[in-house]
């Protein structure tokens, strides 16, 4: 049985409006540049697509989702073709996004510190197979019987492979103190996370490691002999020309002012306007989409031999291919070296999803012809993003990109409607409640927020904004016993209606 996702099931009603301006340099670009930038604004599409429906515009988007900023550049013939901001950085001080907004990258963060690791590989610093002890210096892992006697190497760290804890970081507030890297590994205080260490031996199957970042990051200023944020800036950042972006706490006035506020998904602006990140390889990186797609450009480059700024084409291709071992299944095959693989259509794209407490973010990059984008908002409303990401795809032509599932609205009678309305037991402690709203549903479980699902027969109903469906059942009489709860085309086991006699 697939335990239900429940956090799939939040969508976040529009509450309020917010005013939506726009600021960019859309007036510097070609004519026909400025048409497909109008085009991308007027053609957001989810993965759910009525049938006769119109595509959607960003700036309506952006109020629905109630997300106050958001920046985007544009990848094309491996080149920048354009960037823009839309909204707020600041609300409160009425501070505009522009394409020099800087937002916290969050997880997109690994992306970057995979090529500072790859990079003293290429610098003949480390070796990508050996124990990461031959490299610490100011702290040693410590091997316990659940490595079953196998040791962690660089790669596994970068491929989510070495079977380190912790998934990700909350993030400290402006005026906590702030714990070093080794209070962090350690799980000491200040520290709010716990420890990391091994809960699978190392190489044994993929699982999604911030604490095995972090552990990079250790790794790498020791080798280096410097503090792991200069390293990056001189090594990666630097060399690719994302001289607007950094990693850690702001320190430049210009960067300071440069800053996006953070958002909550209901509007309010987070305590201190963003959280702080020393776990910097996890989670540390403030950017911009232009800088980003920087990466995407110079990644592109070299993995077809054509720059080598950072990276070799052996390099680039050993970070971009998927991260495969030898006679091990449990690996997935769209996993690689600091990024994920995506393969549409027969084309592959190497990509990367960020979110920090008030932040998400999303890049795309394709394998061959140069094109990409990159996403950022001042927001958890996430589900904007790929929206812009399939807006991006159908302007562009990027042949097969963009499948959504075709859905047909059928009108079901009131009478029938109401005899869906009520409780029906969905997980422990759980329960999805479906009330009747115009012409159709909503469903809401418990400690969730409320989403509308849409009738596409008389007892088949879809959600738009997430592939989830809701198909009612029904006894012998005729009378509604329960319902199946469907995601992403897996059709659940049955939830019993609680208490009801329609």
């Amino acid at each position: 049985m697939r335990k239900p996702n429940l956090s799939l099931l939040i969508v976040f009603p529009l509450i309020i409006l917010i005013q939506v301006k726009v600021y960019g340099q859309s007036n510097s670009y070609s004519p026909e540049v400025q048409e497909r930038i109008l085009r991308v604004e007027k053609s957001l599409a989810g993965s759910i697509w009525i049938k006769g429906e119109q595509p959607w515009s960003l700036i309506d988007r952006m109020q629905y989702y109630k997300v106050m900023g958001l920046s985007i550049a544009v990848v094309n013939n491996y080149q920048i073709e354009w960037a823009k901001g839309y909204g707020y950085a600041d609300t409160t001080e009425k501070r505009p996004v522009t394409a020099n907004t800087l937002f916290q990258a969050g997880s997109v963060s690994k992306s970057l510190n995979a090529l500072g690791v790859l990079k003293l590989v290429n610098d003949k610093k480390i070796d990508l197979n050996t124990d990461i002890n031959n490299y610490l210096e100011s702290w040693k892992f410590n091997y316990d019987s659940i490595s079953n006697g196998k040791k962690i190497t660089p790669i596994q760290l970068i491929s989510h492979t070495s079977g380190l804890s912790i998934w990700g970081f909350d993030g400290y507030d402006r005026g906590d103190t702030i714990p070093t890297i080794i209070e962090i590994l350690e799980g000491k205080k200040p520290a709010n996370s716990p420890p990391i260490y091994s809960i699978f031996e190392p190489g044994l199957k993929f699982q999604y490691s911030g604490g095995g970042s972090t552990v990079s990051q250790l790794m790498i200023a020791d080798i280096a002999k410097m503090n792991y944020d200069k390293f990056m800036l001189d090594n990666v950042l630097k060399p690719i020309g994302m001289t607007n972006s950094f990693f850690g706490t702001p320190v430049k006035i210009n960067k300071i002012q440069a800053l996006a506020t953070a958002y909550s998904p209901t509007g309010a602006e987070l305590p201190g306007k963003y959280k702080i990140h020393p776990e910097m390889a996890a989670a540390g990186l403030w950017t911009t989409p232009s800088d980003i797609s920087k990466f995407i450009v110079e990644s592109q480059l070299s993995y077809e031999g054509r720059s080598n700024k950072i990276l070799s084409k052996e390099s680039a291709r050993l970070m971009l291919d998927p991260y495969i071992v030898t006679n091990n299944s449990a690996l997935p095959k769209n996993g690689s070296l600091g990024v994920f693989i995506d393969e549409k259509n027969g084309k592959r794209y190497f990509l990367h999803k960020g979110g920090n407490v008030g932040f998400v973010c999303i890049y795309y990059g394709s394998m061959e012809g140069g094109k990409g984008v990159a996403v950022m908002i001042n927001s958890n409303n996430d589900k904007i993003l790929q929206e812009v990401v399939n807006s991006v795809s159908q302007v562009y032509d990027w042949d097969g990109f963009y499948t959504p599932i075709i859905k047909t609205l059928n009108p079901v009678v009131e009478t029938v409607l109401e005899s869906y309305a009520g409780n029906y037991e969905f997980a422990p402690n759980v329960i999805l409640t479906i009330t009747k709203v115009g012409n159709h549903l909503k469903a809401k479980a418990t400690g969730f927020k409320e989403f509308e699902v849409f009738p596409e027969t008389e007892s088949k109903f879809f959600a738009k904004d997430f592939n989830a469906e809701i198909e009612f059942l029904k006894d012998d009489e005729n009378k509604v016993y329960g319902l199946k709860y469907g995601l992403d085309g897996d059709n659940d086991y049955v939830r019993k209606r609680i208490n009801s006699d329609k």
